[in-house]
């Protein structure tokens, strides 16, 4: 079925969907994007990516020309108009078209695209067996907090770890893990502590992770916010990743070397669980 895209006001076939190639989010990914997940025709998480999409769009200097509920009016119109039962929203929001110049055009109007994947995103076979990483520089640009298009350099370790057999990489700098290609990194110590770094420019401010936190303290789970390093990844009982398309998602192996016992661990199996549940009730 041909899905129906939103741009720029209008619904439109997705072949008929065309942006400018003087779109600035084109030349210069001079844009910013969220991804909400859908289950049962219900948006899972959607104020935190609202929240997170408005902060974005103000570090960049940006204006998004929808009210708040003229943009939850588009994602549940979305849902509808292609019937989506489960799967992604993506919705990417550039600077608008002008003619190249590395300054910012004043007069700009901001290009604003919704599409939808239809994919299972809760039965995910991986949470019963785990994924395997691979460990790689982090050579990003500094401003990683803004939730920008800019994502050449993580395609490419996403590719060299497929390379290497894995199914993901978590980039390290100055010794200690950032983030995975497309998700927050997380350890639970030999106590059973969850260990996850800090919110910096260094890394996503995840709404999953945000979630899954809160989740933990409530669920009696010690939690420690500071960076780790991949060796002490390698000598913890359990790993995990967070994202909007993976909740929460267990790590086995890290450089072709086992997490604990080599299978997804209790914390992490009882993570997820309480989070599908929660975000479940709360989907709007």
């Amino acid at each position: 079925m041909t899905r129906i895209v939103y741009l720029n006001g209008a619904w439109l076939p997705e072949a008929d969907a065309k942006v400018s190639v003087f779109d600035r989010g084109f030349l210069f990914a001079d844009a910013i994007y969220e991804v909400t997940a859908v289950i049962g025709g219900r948006l899972i998480e959607y104020a935190g990516h609202a929240a997170r999409l408005q902060r974005s769009l103000a570090e960049l200097a940006m204006q998004l020309p929808l009210s708040p509920e003229e943009l939850l009016a588009v994602h549940r119109d979305i849902v509808r108009r292609n019937d989506l039962r489960e799967g992604l929203i993506y919705l990417q929001v550039s600077r608008g078209a002008a003619d190249r110049d590395f300054s910012y055009p004043k007069d700009a109007v901001p290009t604003v695209v919704l599409f939808t994947q239809a994919k299972p995103v809760l039965d995910n076979p991986r949470a019963k067996t785990g994924i395997s990483v691979v460990t790689q520089p982090d050579l990003r640009w500094a401003r990683r907090d803004i939730k920008t298009v800019q994502l050449v350099y993580p395609s490419m370790a996403k590719m060299e770890a497929a390379r290497l057999g894995a199914d993901d990489a978590w980039l390290v700098e100055d010794g200690f893990v950032t983030e995975a290609t497309s998700a927050t990194a997380h350890i639970v110590t030999r106590d059973g502590t969850l260990v996850t770094r800090e919110l910096s420019n260094a890394i996503l401010h995840g709404i999953t992770r945000a979630s899954t936190l809160e989740i933990a303290r409530g669920a009696g789970i010690p939690v420690d916010v500071r960076p780790f390093t991949p060796e002490e990844a390698l000598g913890a009982a359990e790993a995990f990743i967070t994202s909007a398309t993976s909740f929460v998602l267990p790590v086995t192996q890290i450089d072709g070397r086992p997490v604990g016992n080599g299978v997804p661990g209790p914390v992490t199996a009882r993570l997820r669980e309480l989070y599908i549940a929660e975000k479940l009730a709360s989907a709007i």
